[in-house]
């Protein structure tokens, strides 16, 4: 017999009818009716070509086929049962897997995956750098990334979505210009990189101006390492937390995105 059409359910009744002897007791433990377990009994049953229970005068018996299978198939629902715990193992865990981008984690993460540690002294983390990295082969918990929204994805925005241009006190008036938030059309652009990271730390360098997430500058603004040229604007791209449903039902993620969330 196929393994897609094995009858678990009508097997899970014969498990709780051959322990109890009794239709009316296995019922009780199964929270159905007896007629309910005599139909699944009859459909096995069917299923098998065998007769699994005989009535005596003393009650129920198992027949000597019955007998045979019962061993095997309760160490199968053991089996079971610890095929169940390893597959939950991960969201008893303690130790989260996240997909970060390096500058955000720095800014704005660090210190809060801080203070949640500090209320939770079992929690572990280990961080990627490439937030879009596959959550399956990845084998994350969750990922920030800078988008428009979750997609198809769960999701919690982390942050406003805003942007301001920012550069260092002195800097000439050039642009740095990178693919999150490029330079305006018609802008000298002096430097062209790849990421907020590089583009960060080249305007706290002073190459000259850049169009930056908020959160990322809002310390360096706060110090006075950079300064606004400006009013930051709105935009539709921010900080998200994403993960699959799966992950973001798990109690130890919930923990974690209630933390974050509380901004």
């Amino acid at each position: 017999m196929k393994r897609t059409h094995l009858p678990l359910n009508a097997l899970r009744v014969f498990d709780a009818a051959a322990r109890h002897l009794s239709f009316t007791r296995a019922a009780d433990e199964l929270a159905v009716t007896p007629a309910a377990v005599g139909q699944q009994i009859r459909a096995l049953e069917d299923v098998l070509g065998v007769i699994l229970f005989r009535r005596t005068s003393k009650g129920l018996e198992l027949t000597d086929e019955a007998v045979a299978g019962l061993d095997p198939l309760r160490d199968g629902f053991l089996k079971f049962e610890e095929a169940v715990q390893a597959m939950q193992a991960g969201q008893a865990s303690s130790v989260y897997a996240i997909a970060v981008p390096r500058e955000f984690y720095a800014q704005w993460l660090a210190p809060r995956l801080a203070s949640f540690r500090a209320a939770n002294p079992d929690a572990r983390f280990q961080l990627i750098a490439d937030e879009d990295a596959d959550f399956t082969e990845a084998n994350l918990d969750l990922a920030i990334r800078l988008v428009e929204g979750p997609g198809e994805l769960e999701g919690v925005q982390l942050a406003d979505g805003a942007q301001v241009v920012v550069a260092a006190p002195q800097a000439p008036d050039g642009w740095i210009s990178w693919p999150g938030f490029p330079a305006p059309d018609g802008a000298d652009v002096v430097l062209q990189v790849g990421n907020a990271g590089q583009a960060l730390s080249s305007a706290l360098a002073g190459f000259g101006r850049a169009a930056m997430p908020l959160p990322l500058v809002a310390e360096a603004l706060a110090d006075g390492r950079l300064v606004v040229d400006g009013e930051p604007e709105e935009c539709r791209r921010a900080y998200w937390l994403v993960a699959p449903r799966p992950q973001w039902r798990q109690k130890k993620v919930q923990a974690l995105v209630a933390h974050l969330a509380a901004r």
